[in-house]
Formats: C-alpha cells, sequence, structure tokens
C-alpha cells in the first residue's frame, strides 16, 4: 500500500480542499493529512486568524471518507516527517525554497517521493477570510 502525506491548516474547509485530497489519491491508495497545531498557529503566527480549534479542524477532515488518517503537527519540518509513515509528500506548487527545500532533500536521501500539486483556481482560504471580514 503506497502512503501520501499533505500538510495544512485546513481552516475555513473549501472546494479547494477536498480537491487537493482527491488528486492525492490519484498517486496513493492511503491518504495522510496533517493540520496544523493551533497553539503553534497562535505562537509564531499571532496575526493570523483561524476559526476552528485543532481538534474541530480534525473532527472536520476524519469525517471526509476519501481521507484515511488525520494527525496534528507543529511546523512542516525533519522532526515531523520523521514521526510519519509515508511514501509520497504531496506539496503545492507554490511551496519552494527555505524549509520545503529542507523537506525534498530529506524526502530524497530517504527514499520518500514529492510531488507538486496544482491549486484550484480561483479558490484560497486567504481570499475567503477577507471576503468573510469585509475587507
Amino acid at each position: 500500500m503506497t502512503k501520501i502525506l499533505t500538510f495544512g491548516v485546513y481552516d475555513y474547509f473549501h472546494l479547494g480542499h477536498l480537491r487537493l485530497f482527491k488528486q492525492c489519491k490519484k498517486y496513493a491508495d492511503y491518504l495522510i493529512v496533517a493540520v496544523q497545531d493551533g497553539d503553534y498557529i497562535a505562537k509564531f503566527k499571532p496575526d493570523a486568524k483561524v476559526l476552528y480549534s485543532t481538534a474541530e479542524r480534525v473532527e472536520i477532515l476524519e469525517a471526509i471518507k476519501i481521507i484515511d488518517k488525520v494527525i496534528v503537527y507543529d511546523t512542516v519540518g525533519i522532526e515531523a516527517l520523521e514521526k510519519i509513515d509515508f511514501d509520497i509528500l504531496a506539496l503545492g506548487e507554490d511551496h519552494h525554497g527555505g524549509r520545503f527545500s529542507i523537506v525534498e532533500k530529506w524526502c530524497d536521501n530517504h527514499g520518500k517521493a514529492v510531488i507538486r500539486l496544482k491549486r484550484t483556481p480561483g479558490i484560497c482560504s486567504s481570499e475567503i477570510k477577507n471576503t468573510l471580514r469585509g475587507k
């Protein structure tokens, strides 16, 4: 069985997230979705406004039948990857440089494939948040 892993906040769950998960399943039998911990977000991104708690976001994701497992993580990095049993890491088309380069190199050194998936045109969590806030 091939396992694919993808990371995200998944607040304001929307069609773009669902389509991401569907893309992931084209590459693997088993989908692991890692949701970022709300306490970590509050500590390191204090201006971020997260609507749902970590437990609520996990509950939403666990209810989606295409997802096989939901886990919580702090930040995308080697420490997180070492704890997860996966074969393929799915990154967004905009995930380049910095920590993502480090993560890609770790995957390469540990026999993990990395794929880049396209965003759903016209759907963006930040834009949804701004629209709901009247910006």
